[in-house]
């Protein structure tokens, strides 16, 4: 942190003003410059600040509770919470009163609540850390909750809820030999072939980035692409291009769709880094033409299976979109059916942890398309666990797996088979 650390926190209350006010993703807001001018090691703590309110909102807004009599505005509201949530792992008080009780001050709208947050805060520091350890897991916001519920019970979505809290360790694919990079990254190597690391450090600093011996990409976001089975394979959807890169390290002949030019230029970079080839396609995936041996269709959905690593999602969204995405899930997998040569390969996949785009989306398609059933050969795989398995053949991943070892992304994965 700067030496007086208030970059830091400054910039961290601006990314919580604009995610929860505006509705705008971390990602975005950083790919769009928001943390720029800040050092290295100011962005890095703003990013984090930012990162560990939202994932734990629930609590430090509850840690509040008994202090805040009226929901301040929400730039003094989201100041507190940078507040409670420093106190409460222990920064010292003293610069953290100072720093927010000095931004407050310079806001022009809200500069006279100055002595709430001074107040607020000063009445945590005594008892916020011991307070913490009493709050229970932060609940994920009702709006998400209520579906989840409804799909898998009171007792799984708690389970979630951990695994969220916990959030997620870094996984990576390997370009290569994934036992031998384990070993020399000091990693695990997961039954998936996932390789994972517990405290990296800096992603770009260690060993083989610079190579492209591997790159970043989820346990759960790299199983699709290893049930691929076919040659010429279309990779839909296909930024930032991390199932690109395993196919192309399998050696299959892929062509990459993506429709934002922007998207596709960082599988491009991707690619050129790992030294890997791939022919690159900036389209609508529902205007490709041609026939390929596989599909992998990784659709767009409303990535609530990603909040171990993305907590700013369910702020920034409010569910709105949840009917129109799975419309357009159903139209990709209908077009994607016209695209496979006979006897071919469609594997769907969403990161989503809702049924609507993932099991009930596979059970409609196994009506529409009477040429279309579930590849089971694809899924006779060793490391496939039967708890994995759902009914109507697909695969169901919830952050809840592989909970002692650091928990997985929510996906959905159905491998389909063409009849010849």
């Amino acid at each position: 942190m700067s030496a007086d650390g208030i970059a830091a926190r400054r910039s961290a209350a601006y990314l919580l003003d604009r995610i929860t006010g505006d509705g705008k993703l971390m990602s975005d807001l950083i790919a769009g410059g928001a943390l720029e001018r800040l050092s290295p090691p100011d962005r890095a703590r703003a990013q984090r600040l930012a990162t560990d309110v939202l994932r734990n909102m629930d609590r430090v807004d509850r840690l509040m509770t008994d202090h805040v009599q009226k929901t301040p505005p929400l730039p003094i509201h989201n100041l507190l919470r940078i507040g409670a949530l420093e106190l409460a792992q222990g920064a010292a008080a003293h610069g953290v009163v100072n720093d927010l009780v000095s931004i407050a001050s310079r806001s022009k709208r809200h500069g006279r609540l100055k002595g709430l947050v001074n107040a607020v805060l000063r009445k945590l520091a005594d008892h916020a850390a011991q307070d913490w350890l009493t709050l229970p897991t932060p609940r994920i916001p009702d709006w998400l909750r209520a579906p989840l519920l409804a799909a898998w019970g009171r007792d799984t979505v708690r389970a979630m809820e951990e695994a969220h809290a916990a959030g997620a360790p870094l996984d990576l694919s390997a370009r290569g030999d994934a036992a031998e990079l384990a070993k020399q990254l000091g990693g695990t190597l997961l039954p998936t072939g996932t390789v994972r690391l517990t405290d990296p450090g800096q992603v770009s600093g260690l060993p083989g980035y610079t190579e492209g011996a591997w790159w970043v990409q989820d346990a759960a976001a790299a199983i699709p692409a290893r049930l691929v089975d076919g040659h010429k394979v279309l990779d839909l959807c296909a930024a930032p291009g991390g199932k690109t890169m395993q196919l192309a390290a399998a050696g299959k002949d892929v062509t990459a769709v993506d429709l934002s030019d922007k998207r596709l230029e960082r599988v491009r970079e991707n690619l050129s880094r790992t030294g890997l080839t791939a022919e690159l396609l900036q389209s609508d995936a529902l205007e490709v033409s041609g026939q390929w041996d596989a599909v992998l269709l990784d659709a767009p959905c409303s990535a609530t299976g990603t909040l171990r690593r993305h907590p700013d999602l369910p702020f920034a969204k409010d569910g709105s979109e949840f009917f129109g995405l799975i419309d357009l899930q159903a139209r990709m997998i209908d077009h994607a059916v016209t695209l496979l040569r006979p006897g071919g390969q469609l594997v769907f996949c969403t990161c989503s942890l809702l049924p609507d785009e993932g099991e009930v989306q596979i059970e409609e398609a196994l009506e529409r398309h009477p040429d279309l059933q579930i590849d089971t050969a694809a899924l006779e795989q060793p490391w496939i666990e039967s708890e994995w398995r759902s009914t109507e053949g697909g695969l169901r991943l919830r952050p809840d797996f592989w909970a002692e070892q650091g928990g997985m992304d929510g996906f959905y994965i159905a491998p389909l088979r063409k009849h010849a």
